[in-house]
């Protein structure tokens, strides 16, 4: 069962936590990462791509020259592929990019990423996150204070927003809920912050 140190925002060791063996200490699965990270990134393509293909570029109706006898070699349209201006070949259209993975396979990627990040001790429990006022000074000197100076996941319980507001414009920082985590998010950020009140809602959700 791991174990991990629960920290203050001064960065002192305050308490340890048992963490889930279910959810915190299995084997990743790296096929199923790498599953859910492209599916993620394809669900956030727009689709909106588009060109026109040679029936739908004006002009070109009549034919430039005639067949033969002309030393040009043959052409049935100015809007064909090959002229400037014309039609592009396969033109992309606006479609939808995004599909589905099934319900398990997500929980376990889930799982997966996790216990990822306690294998790559980058894993932080906060015993709580509570600030006076709407201060990015304060923020980053929480961070600091508990050596998350690189890229930072901040896992609430419940919405904050002061603590939203003060995390928002800091470069590399992002602030999300238990209920909005997704494995892109948890691969991405260096280090992967949890409040210790969300600790046991993750447990209750992924267990």
């Amino acid at each position: 069962m791991p174990k991990v140190q629960v920290v203050d925002i001064n960065g002192q060791k305050v308490d340890e936590i048992n963490l889930s063996d279910a959810i915190f200490g299995i084997e990743p699965n790296k096929y199923l990462l790498h599953e859910m990270v492209v599916n993620y990134l394809a669900n956030q393509r727009q689709g909106t791509q588009s060109a026109l293909t040679r029936a739908e570029v004006a002009g070109g109706g009549r034919k430039p020259w005639r067949q033969k006898g002309t030393g040009h070699a043959r052409q049935g349209s100015i809007r064909a592929p090959q002229w400037r201006h014309g039609g592009v070949v396969f033109a992309p259209k606006p479609r939808d990019y995004s599909y589905t993975v099934n319900k398990k396979e997500r929980k376990l990627a889930m799982k997966s990423a996790f216990s990822s990040k306690i294998i790559d001790n980058n894993l932080i429990v906060l015993n709580e996150l509570n600030l006076e006022n709407y201060k990015t000074k304060d923020m980053v000197k929480i961070l600091s204070a508990i050596n998350a100076n690189k890229k930072a996941l901040l896992v609430l319980p419940d919405m904050n927003m002061k603590v939203i507001f003060s995390a928002r414009n800091i470069p590399g920082v992002k602030t999300t809920q238990v209920n909005t985590l997704n494995v892109y998010d948890i691969l991405n950020y260096d280090s992967l912050i949890i409040v210790k009140d969300a600790v046991s809602k993750i447990e209750e959700v992924y267990a």
